[in-house]
């Protein structure tokens, strides 16, 4: 046996860790890579350049780490990314704690200096395993070249299953460019992470008794539906219990919001239909969604007559911010398959149906035509000219939440936001990535003047890999959510929130190769739309919006979801 094992060393190859790394990424069947060389990866990237693995160039790290997470919202598949040392790996620092709040998988690299002076303050070091430890799933430092394909293996691996989320592994140089023979990677074998995917059938038939006795149930469903594929298996569970649903902003296109059961989004600037529903029902079934502050508002009114089941993939979510009557911990796909099995009988709720359906029709999102371009109406023919079947990637802010309101996705993984973090600049070069991942696909990237005004140099990846991405910026000359808040809460004190300056978004477009067209009114509106909407060439819109526009209705800070603000009939 000892002599079979040292023939077997003995015909091994050595190899570069950077062909290792490499290697690995082919056998995981990495499609695209969005990374920035630097000092301490160009043992890797010399490796890259004889690879056939698609590697995008971002102009700033920040949105190759975006980019990534476009795409591994769209496709599914965990987003990798390169940075080099120290700054460049600080410089992904926002995009992996936004990976990890939205739950996003990456498999993030990160030069790091060579081994022997890690510790010393050497030129372009920084502590990423210190630094990334509160914001990924979990992180490496690579120590020993035969680690390399194992460590990867396993990255992959975490970074994919259970709840979904960023691993880092940091690479000193030296590592990379030194050589070992190595075995092939063993099985993966991690006895302390076991995510529960199959929940307990007894918890899943208490949750399916509680729907039969319910009187005014709903289901809040979010993007952990859409993270276990299951949306089809959430419409038939709601088309066979006669169940209405209600969307979390991550979550949205779970369900197709013209299905006569969908309520709407809830939470701040979600509907009242949706809002009211979480406030008054007696059963809330949680599939997948974390109850985050902006969903619940005040905790202390929300649902307050309710029993609470949540289906959550992450134990550590269920009761976390809510007490649960009924936890159901597993993929939620799983257990929906579950429910649809045991039936069970449909509640009778006859009343409640007619609440919510005369709800639905009173009291619908509302605004005010004028003269001025509003960005409600900008939505809205967005929405009418893409026949919904867009890939709709924003920023955050105001226009952030027109869009989540006013365009109606009737697909899963069609809508891409930063939900927990709330990062401006995310949106443009979230759409690199989400068009990459879907390359037949017509996306709009919704932004604001703001957001847009932090990433503009990605403008030269969509130029240089002639993405067709339609790149509508909703330009009110201002911060508009902060603007907005200033108006409500601190008296019309606009303090540092407007922007004076801008330069001309059209002729930066046209700096790049891109057209772009100036918007006024809703007439050219209608007219560039049905101009731009189906080229296969990247244009820049640069809507000039009604800079007053608030967002309603709305919950104020402290209020609870039963209080909106806004609201007409």
């Amino acid at each position: 046996m000892e002599a079979a094992l040292k023939e077997t060393k003995a015909k091994l190859k050595e190899v570069s860790g950077a062909d290792l790394l490499i290697q690995a990424l082919e056998k995981e069947n990495v499609e695209v890579i969005f990374g920035y060389p630097g000092g301490a990866v160009l043992p890797i990237y010399d490796k890259l350049y004889d690879s056939k693995i698609l590697h995008v160039l971002p102009r700033h790290e920040q949105g190759g780490i975006h980019a990534a997470e476009g795409y591994a919202r769209v496709s599914g598949k965990p987003g990798v990314v390169i940075a080099t040392s120290g700054p460049g790996a600080t410089n992904i620092i926002t995009g992996i704690a936004d990976a990890m709040m939205d739950s996003l998988p990456l498999v993030v690299f990160t030069g790091q200096v060579a081994t022997g002076v890690i510790g010393t303050d050497a030129f372009q070091e920084a502590d990423i395993l210190g630094i990334t430890t509160p914001i990924t799933k979990y992180n490496y430092q690579v120590r020993d070249i035969k680690d390399i394909p194992r460590i990867i293996k396993e990255a992959f691996y975490i970074a994919t299953s259970g709840r979904p989320g960023p691993v880092v592994i940091d690479f000193p140089k030296d590592l990379a460019a030194g050589v070992a023979a190595v075995p092939a990677e063993e099985e993966i074998h991690l006895p302390g992470y076991q995510p529960t995917t199959e929940p307990n059938f007894l918890q899943v038939r208490k949750l399916s008794e509680a729907v039969s006795r319910a009187k005014r149930p709903v289901i809040l469903a979010g993007a952990g539906v859409l993270h276990a594929k299951a949306s089809n298996l959430l419409k038939e569970y709601a088309e066979q219990q006669n169940l209405h649903v209600v969307h979390t902003l991550l979550g949205l296109g779970g369900f197709p919001a013209n299905h006569e059961l969908f309520l709407g989004m809830a939470g701040m600037h979600g509907c009242y239909t949706a809002n009211m529903a979480l406030y008054h029902c007696d059963l809330l079934i949680n599939i997948g969604a974390r109850f985050d502050d902006r969903l619940t508002g005040n905790l202390e009114h929300f649902a307050p007559k309710a029993a609470v089941a949540h289906i959550d993939i992450d134990p550590a979510e269920i009761g976390k911010n809510v007490p649960t009557q009924i936890p159901v911990v597993g993929d939620a796909g799983e257990a929906l398959r579950q429910l649809l099995v045991l039936e069970g009988n449909p509640p009778e709720q006859e009343d409640w149906a007619e609440t919510l359906s005369a709800w639905k029709k009173d009291f619908p999102y509302h605004y005010e035509n004028s003269e001025i371009l509003k960005p409600q109406k900008v939505m809205e023919l967005l929405y009418e000219k893409t026949e919904g079947e867009a890939i709709v990637v924003t920023d955050v802010g105001q226009h952030q939440m027109w869009a989540a309101q006013y365009y109606q996705l009737q697909h899963s993984d069609r809508w891409v936001t930063s939900g927990g973090l709330g990062t401006m600049g995310f949106g443009l070069p979230a759409s690199i990535g989400a068009q990459l991942a879907d390359p037949k696909a017509c996306v709009v990237a919704v932004l604001g003047d703001g957001g847009f005004q932090m990433s503009t140099q990605e403008l030269a990846v969509i130029a240089e890999f002639q993405l067709p991405i339609k790149i509508a910026i909703f330009n009110n000359k201002a911060l508009g959510m902060v603007r907005q808040w200033q108006e409500i809460f601190y008296k019309e004190r606009y303090s540092h929130s407007k922007n004076p300056v801008q330069p001309s978004f059209v002729k930066l477009a046209e700096a790049y190769g891109i057209k772009g067209f100036e918007i006024h009114t809703e007439a050219e509106a209608h007219s560039i739309l049905d101009k731009v909407l189906h080229d296969k060439e990247p244009v820049l819109l640069d809507f000039r919006v009604d800079g007053a526009e608030n967002v309603y209705p709305m919950i104020a800070p402290g209020k609870g979801i039963h209080e909106m603000v806004g609201v007409k009939k």
